[in-house]
């Protein structure tokens, strides 16, 4: 694994953990890794990475609302 340091001035008042959070969700969101990469990255289990996804609004669920919508009328 390789590592990125970012010196975030100390008006931004994030802690390591919320930053590594926050960057690995848009990274979920934007389907450029797994939950359970992101999991990793962020040093937690699969399900408490996927619980937090909520936090930073990101959906666990792939797809659209129209998607959806085709899913279940095809149901």
């Amino acid at each position: 694994m390789s590592s990125v340091v970012i010196n975030l001035p100390e008006s931004v008042n994030m802690k390591a953990f919320d930053f590594t959070l926050y960057i690995v969700s848009k990274m979920y969101e934007d389907g450029m890794i797994t939950a359970g990469q992101g999991a990793e990255i962020a040093g937690i289990s699969k399900r408490t990475f996927l619980e937090v996804m909520g936090k930073y609004g990101v959906s666990v669920f792939g797809g659209s609302l129209d998607d959806l919508a085709t899913d279940i009328t095809n149901a």
